[in-house]
């Protein structure tokens, strides 16, 4: 199983970005996919998952209305687009996926399995 996360960059407050993650070697429709973060000198932290399957979207509450997960079938990647970024959405950010995860676990980073190798959003005040 591979994640390939790029996207991520260098952007004012107020602006956007597009995250996305190449995933190969997963059987996609059993897989939750998730974003998490980790901000410089803090721990990782969820930010959004959904279901490659479908069905809702999870999202923290800091990025709800500003985040939005979701997958392109043909290319077999996940997206975060993220809009009106502000200074501390900063971080790394990680693309994971599972095959086994229950819904009350999605915002559990030890439930997933599989990682990408982040990439970096730097957003400027």
């Amino acid at each position: 199983v591979q994640l390939q996360a790029s996207g991520g960059g260098l952007v004012q407050a107020g602006g956007s970005l597009r995250l996305s993650c190449a995933a190969s070697g997963l059987t996609f429709s059993r897989n939750t996919m998730a974003w998490f973060r980790q901000p410089p000198g803090k721990e990782r932290e969820f930010v959004a998952a959904m279901r490659w399957s479908g069905g809702p979207a999870y999202y923290e509450d800091s990025v709800k209305g500003r985040f939005t997960i979701s997958r392109d079938n043909a290319k077999n990647t996940v997206d975060l687009q993220m809009n009106s970024l502000k200074p501390e959405d900063t971080a790394v950010y990680y693309c994971a996926a599972d095959g086994s995860i229950i819904i009350t676990a999605v915002r559990n980073m030890d439930a997933y399995d599989y990682w990408g190798q982040g990439t970096q959003v730097t957003v400027s005040s």
